[in-house]
Order: C-alpha cells, then sequence, then structure tokens
C-alpha cells in the first residue's frame, strides 16, 4: 500500500505541472546516447508520447553526428573537422542527408508512432522551413540559418502531430546545407515562440567546477549566461548549446534547459515534478554569484555536425 501511495503522491505533485504546461509548445533537440542506444530511444520516445497525451505540443529537433561519422568511414570517404565543424563537400552533404532524414529521423518517428497515430518526420528543407547560407568555403555545405518558416509546423501540431525535424536546410542555391542542430533548435524555438527549448545530452548540465559534481549549476538568467559567452567561460562542446539556450530566450522562450538523456525519463522529472534536474537558463532571476574566472562547462568535447 505504501508504494502504492507513492506513486499517487507522484501524479498528485505532476498536475499543477501539467495544468501549467497545457496547450503549450516544447522544442526538444534530441541528441547524445538517448538517440543511439536503442533502449534510451525508446525512453525519450514514451517521454515524449506522454507529453504529448496530457497537453503539450512537443515539437523535435535532431542532427545525427556519430551516425554520420559511421556511415562516412563504412563507405571509405573523408571525415574531417574544422573548428569543431564537419567539412561537408556536395559528396560527404549526401551522406549526411541520407543518415539524418533517412535513418536517424525514422528511427525516431517509428519509436514515438509505436505508441500511435503520432509523429511525422521532416527535414528542414521541406517547405523551406530552414533556410541557410553557407558559412565558408573552407566548410563547404556546412551553413548558417538565415530564416525560418513554421508553416508546416504550425500545420502539423496543429493536426495533432509531433514533428520531428532533421537539421537539413534549404541553401542559397537551392542546393541543401548541413546545419548543426543545437542552433536549428534555438531558431526554431524561438520562430514558434514556444514555452521551453530542451536540450538532451550526454551530461547532467552546467557545472561550475566539471570535476566536482555538486557544483552542478541548476539555475541561471540569460543575462549571466551572456556573460559566461561573452568571456569564453565555455569549453567547446557547451558553446552552440548555450549560445541557442540565449538564442532563444532572447526570441521570447520563457525557459531553456540542458538535461542528462542518459538519465531515464529526464524530461518527465525536469518538466512535471517540483524539484526539476539539469540546468535552466530564463530571462530573469536573480544572481548566482558567478566567480571572475573558471569555465562553466559540463564537458571538453567539439561540436560535430
Amino acid at each position: 500500500m505504501e508504494h502504492l501511495l507513492q506513486k499517487a503522491e507522484t501524479l498528485t505533485e505532476a498536475l499543477p505541472w501539467i495544468k501549467r504546461t497545457w496547450g503549450r509548445t516544447v522544442v526538444l533537440k534530441y541528441g547524445g546516447a538517448a538517440m543511439t542506444d536503442p533502449v534510451l530511444r525508446e525512453h525519450v520516445a514514451s517521454d515524449i508520447v506522454l507529453m504529448k497525451l496530457v497537453g503539450v505540443n512537443p515539437v523535435i529537433v535532431h542532427g545525427g553526428g556519430p551516425s554520420i561519422t559511421s556511415y562516412m568511414e563504412r563507405l571509405g570517404m573523408p571525415v574531417e573537422f574544422l573548428d569543431g565543424l564537419r567539412v561537408t563537400t556536395s559528396e560527404a552533404m549526401e551522406v549526411v542527408k541520407m543518415v539524418l532524414v533517412g535513418k536517424v529521423n525514422k528511427d525516431l518517428v517509428t519509436a514515438i508512432n509505436a505508441h500511435g497515430r503520432l509523429a511525422v518526420g521532416i527535414a528542414g528543407d521541406d517547405a523551406n522551413l530552414i533556410k541557410a547560407r553557407p558559412i565558408s568555403d573552407r566548410l563547404g555545405r556546412v551553413g548558417e540559418v538565415t530564416s525560418i518558416d513554421t508553416t508546416v509546423v504550425r500545420k502539423l501540431v496543429g493536426d495533432g502531430f509531433i514533428p520531428v525535424i532533421a537539421s537539413v536546410a534549404i541553401g542559397e542555391d537551392g542546393e541543401s546545407c548541413n546545419i548543426n542542430a543545437d542552433l536549428v533548435a534555438g531558431e526554431i524555438a524561438a520562430a514558434l515562440d514556444a514555452d521551453k527549448v530542451i536540450f538532451l545530452t550526454d551530461v547532467d548540465g552546467l557545472y561550475r567546477d566539471f570535476d566536482d559534481k555538486d557544483s552542478l549549476i541548476s539555475a541561471l538568467s540569460l543575462e549571466q549566461v551572456e556573460e559566461m559567452i561573452a568571456y569564453d567561460r565555455l569549453a567547446s562542446g557547451m558553446i552552440p548549446k548555450v549560445g541557442a539556450c540565449a538564442h532563444a530566450l532572447r526570441g521570447g522562450v520563457r525557459r531553456a534547459h540542458i538535461l542528462n538523456g542518459t538519465v531515464p525519463h529526464s524530461l518527465l522529472l525536469e518538466i512535471y515534478t517540483d524539484g526539476g534536474v539539469g540546468t535552466m537558463i530564463t530571462r530573469g532571476g536573480e544572481s548566482l554569484g558567478l566567480p571572475d574566472d573558471g569555465i562553466y562547462t559540463a564537458y571538453e568535447g567539439e561540436v560535430t555536425l
């Protein structure tokens, strides 16, 4: 009986959060081990379905760096990075699109649709959802976002579906571009005026000292995050995520979250419990007394597209 009462208390705790998020849009950037581990992928898919069934409008954005690298190596193609970005020739872009749109996207759509007729997979170049221009000649087909047209996304959400968006854009020359999925998630969240944008990664969030697991920063303001960016206090792996959080908040999104996707049901814990998990960034808030130096990061990895 005590075990059953604990379950009832958990449901009761979730009630006010369900009421607050009912009818609101949440953009989820899906990545890390949760993308490549089948068990974690099922956990994430079930969490997304539950969110949908209790009134949230989830919009999913994903990349697929490790899978792209794996397929390129299997095809004997060179894998090269410049400043953490994948050098994407026209030939490599074909593989990028094949993997992101034809494999990663469909795997997640299939996992969600195991629970019903819910998810629709699209790419950023469908209906000109994401337009981009090349960053540099050296990077090839790697682009930066120039505009977002959310017409197709809003149509899918309005019809009761969960859009699952692969981070491929249409270039100014009419050809596809490879775009960092973190940045795409921030852009789409701002364009949709989403309530939240959530980044699933392989770590618990931002730390004052990564070697000290008790130093997780649970909450930050936009002003503090912008200070971190301005004073180069982030290791390279977190720069696009934190930058995307800041962009989304400046665009009107209420809250941004960085969560550990390797923790089962971290999405539900963050959205529907009082304590929450990970690092939350808001447009306001009291100062946390950040010191004048040091690197605030959860990992030292490079950014990969």
